[in-house]
C-alpha cells in the first residue's frame, strides 16, 4: 500500500522519528505487533522489495514459542541475512544477544538495511534502545519503530488492553493491516481509537501486510538522515503480560472443515503451524476466531509436520 494516507506533516514524522544517526548510517526497523498481525507478512514484503533493489537486508526474528513457523517461513527468502532469536523476548532477556547478532551481522555481510521482527508479546520501544548501544550505535542510521495492527482485532474490540495498548502506544508509525477483513465504514472509528492510543503516529492502511518501503526506509541507504530525528528511547520499567505457548499434534489425515472447528474450541489468541490434512499439508494461521488454511513453504523441515503451537493469556 501507499502513503497516500499521510499528509505532508505526518511523512515528516516517520522521516523523522528514532532518531539522528551518521549520514552513512544504515536505517533500521523494529516490526512489532500483536499476535497475529501480520508482522511476518510485512517483512516477507520488505526482503522482497530489498531484493527487487539489490539491497542486502538482515533480518532478526524473535517468535514466542518454540516450533519456528517464522523461521520455516521467513529463513528461505532471507538467506545468510536471516537469524531468528529463540529462548526468550529481545525487548528484555535476549537484549544482550539481539546487540551480539546485529554486530555480528554487520561485520560479516554489512546489510543495507536492518529489520528486527519481535515477537507478539514484546514491546518495541524497549528493543529500538540496542541500536543506541556500542558498538551497533557506530554503524545504524535512523531506527523506527513500525507497529502492525490486526484491523480485524480492533473492528471487534478484542485484546486491546495490556500489551496491544503498549505496543501501539510506542509507535513511530502504524500499520493497519487486514482492512479487506472489515467493513469499510469502521476504519474511521478504528483509526480515531488508534490516535487515541497514540497521539500524533503516522497510520497507513495495509492489505496482507503491504507497505511502500520508500515510507519506512529511505530511498537510498545512507540518505534518510532528517534535521527532525530527535528523540531517543527512554529506558522505563515494564512487565509483560502472561502468556503461554502450548503445542499440540496431529497425527492423522484430518478434513479442513474438521480441523477448523477443533482450533476454533480452543479459543487461543494465536495458532500457527503445518498440519496434513485430507487435502494436504497445511500452513494454518489463526488469529482469534479466524483459522485460515494456506500451502506451507515449499522447503517447511519436515519435524514441522503435524504440530501446531496456540498461545493463550496464562
Amino acid at each position: 500500500m501507499s502513503n497516500s494516507f499521510m499528509n505532508n506533516e505526518q511523512q515528516e514524522r516517520v522521516s523523522g522519528a528514532g532518531r539522528p544517526k551518521p549520514d552513512l548510517g544504515v536505517p533500521a526497523l523494529v516490526v512489532s505487533g500483536f499476535l497475529g498481525a501480520g508482522k511476518t507478512t510485512l517483512v516477507k514484503h520488505l526482503i522482497a522489495d530489498a531484493q527487487r533493489q539489490g539491497l542486502k537486508l538482515a533480518v532478526i526474528s524473535n517468535e514466542f514459542g518454540e516450533l519456528g513457523i517464522d523461521r520455516a517461513l521467513l529463513q528461505e527468502e532471507g538467506g545468510p541475512g536471516y537469524v531468528e532469536l529463540e529462548g526468550g523476548c529481545v525487548c528484555c532477556q535476549l537484549s544482550g544477544e539481539l546487540l551480539n547478532t546485529l554486530q555480528n551481522l554487520w561485520e560479516t555481510i554489512r546489510p543495507d538495511r536492518v529489520v528486527v521482527e519481535t515477537s507478539g508479546v514484546a514491546l518495541p520501544f524497549e528493543t529500538l534502545l540496542t541500536f543506541w548501544r556500542e558498538p551497533v550505535t557506530e554503524w545504524v542510521g535512523e531506527s523506527l519503530a513500525v507497529v502492525v495492527v490486526n484491523a480485524e482485532q480492533v473492528a471487534q474490540e478484542r485484546d486491546l488492553d495490556g500489551t496491544f495498548e503498549q505496543q501501539v502506544s510506542s509507535a513511530d508509525l502504524l500499520v493497519l493491516n487486514k482492512i479487506d477483513l472489515v467493513p469499510h465504514d469502521s476504519f474511521e472509528r478504528m483509526e480515531t481509537l488508534l490516535h487515541g492510543m497514540a497521539p500524533g503516529a503516522p497510520l497507513i492502511r495495509s492489505i496482507q501486510g503491504q507497505v511502500d518501503s520508500t515510507v519506512v526506509f529511505p530511498t537510498l541507504p545512507g540518505q534518510g538522515k532528517s534535521p527532525n530525528s530527535t528523540r531517543k528511547p527512554e529506558l522505563v520499567p515494564h512487565t509483560h503480560e502472561e502468556f503461554e505457548a502450548q503445542e499440540l499434534s496431529f497425527s492423522v489425515d484430518i478434513a479442513p472443515d474438521q480441523l477448523i472447528k477443533q482450533l476454533q474450541s480452543l479459543q487461543a489468541l494465536r495458532i500457527k503451524g503445518i498440519v496434513n490434512t485430507s487435502e494436504g499439508p497445511k500452513l494454518i494461521q489463526g488469529v482469534g476466531p479466524r483459522i485460515d488454511l494456506s500451502p506451507p513453504p515449499s522447503q517447511f523441515p519436515k519435524e514441522m509436520l503435524g504440530r501446531l503451537v496456540a498461545i493463550r493469556r496464562k
